[in-house]
């Protein structure tokens, strides 16, 4: 059996690195990227802020009591998507399969690599090649899986760069918190925490029996994790990903309102799919076909975001651009296209706290209840259209009073 070679890219600090890019009077201070308001949210921050004990999506009122002197910046999510693709394109240059996982993070299947080449010398030099063409510091794990090389990532950074050989997967492991493996988030952290497991030394000496006892099917997970198992593959990265919806309507309408609600209704139930995926669009596209069958589309490149409170708005804005009251309208379409996998659920660089709660607690909802069971107030007019109504045989939506 062929001993596999992963590759785990992560850029450091990446929004902060885009900004010290572009004004080097940054370097060195303390960073805060997000929402400039006190209603406001981190991003991102420095590792010089991160000394204060601030970190992702905090509230940034609490992260300037914390750093005072903290610079705060409002963050240009264009310049972060240009700089991303830079970097893609260097990784799908130089490696035979890859995964993008997030906006400033990859994975590469580097193996069989080494009948030809050293493994570990091809991601020395992607790492160099990156640092060299685009300026921006990246940090690397190498092993044999992909739980074992993000880990390793996160203990070479910041800017650097760590190989974990074959067969030392748990002793490489065994010193680290818990908290350090992927999964494990602050309320699963407290309960192993609760029971004395605070290394992932004393997980690797417990019965799998155990951990399925205590956290059921995630507690095999962790356990095979925190042992250094992990036979996910690299799954091939395809840039051009897209989700969409269509309504053709029984009888042709020009009822605006109705249009405007279905098209308003259709793009919020698009946004929640795609934070329910945690993948986030860069790219609009509406459809409006009339009732002689011309069809006309529009689309628009925006920032990545998955809030349907900055979507909306794009679409109906494509909608009045491309709707003509003099004709009725047979079919009216929507498409979020250029998905890329993203964990920001909203645009943490304008969203305040509240916002983000609210989001929080109706995704909450839909995933509990149905994804129809919540929607705003402005498209409850779709109901009337039988083509479109989605709630036959569920409970009434709720109207959420949200900012338009």
């Amino acid at each position: 059996m062929e001993i596999r070679s992963i590759l785990h890219l992560d850029l450091d600090t990446f929004f902060v690195s885009c900004e010290r890019l572009y004004d080097s009077r940054l370097n060195g201070k303390p960073i805060l990227i997000g929402g400039v308001t006190d209603r406001g949210v981190v991003a991102s921050c420095s590792y010089e802020a991160r000394r204060f004990g601030i970190h992702s999506a905090m509230p940034m009122k609490l992260a300037k009591q914390l750093c005072p002197e903290a610079i705060q910046i409002r963050g240009n999510t264009a310049t972060y998507t240009k700089k991303s693709e830079e970097v893609t394109a260097i990784v799908k240059e130089e490696v035979p399969l890859y995964e993008k996982t997030s906006i400033d993070e990859f994975y590469a299947d580097l193996s069989g690599m080494d009948r030809f080449y050293n493994s570990y010398k091809i991601a020395s030099e992607l790492r160099t090649k990156i640092i060299r063409e685009t300026g921006l510091p990246i940090s690397f794990g190498l092993s044999e899986n992909k739980t074992v090389s993000k880990i390793a990532t996160g203990e070479a950074k910041p800017n650097n760069q760590i190989k974990v050989e074959y067969g030392l997967e748990k002793l490489f492991l065994a010193p680290l918190s818990v908290k350090k493996i992927p999964m494990i988030g602050d309320k699963t952290y407290q309960t192993l925490c609760g029971l004395g497991i605070k290394q992932i030394e004393t997980i690797q000496g417990m019965p799998v029996e155990l951990m399925h006892k205590v956290l059921g099917k995630n507690g095999v997970t962790i356990w095979r994790k925190a042992n250094g198992i992990d036979q996910s593959p690299v799954e091939p990265y395809s840039e051009r990903k897209s989700i969409s919806t269509e309504r053709t309507f029984d009888k042709d309408t020009t009822d605006v309102v109705k249009l405007k609600a279905i098209m308003l209704a259709m793009a919020e139930n698009l946004a929640f799919q795609l934070r329910r995926g945690q993948k986030l669009t860069s790219c609009v596209t509406v459809k409006v076909r009339y009732s002689d069958f011309n069809t006309y589309t529009l689309q628009n490149r925006m920032p990545y975001t998955s809030a349907d409170h900055m979507l909306i708005p794009k679409v109906l804005e494509l909608f009045d651009r491309l709707y003509n009251k003099r004709l009725l309208v047979r079919l009216i379409g929507v498409r979020f296209s250029h998905l890329v996998s993203g964990g920001y659920q909203i645009n943490l660089f304008e969203d305040a706290t509240e916002m983000i709660n609210l989001y929080h607690a109706m995704d909450y909802i839909r995933d509990k209840h149905g994804d129809r069971i919540v929607m705003r107030a402005a498209g409850i007019e779709a109901r009337t259209i039988s083509r479109f109504n989605p709630f036959n045989g569920e409970p009434p939506p709720l109207l959420a009073n949200r900012r338009e």
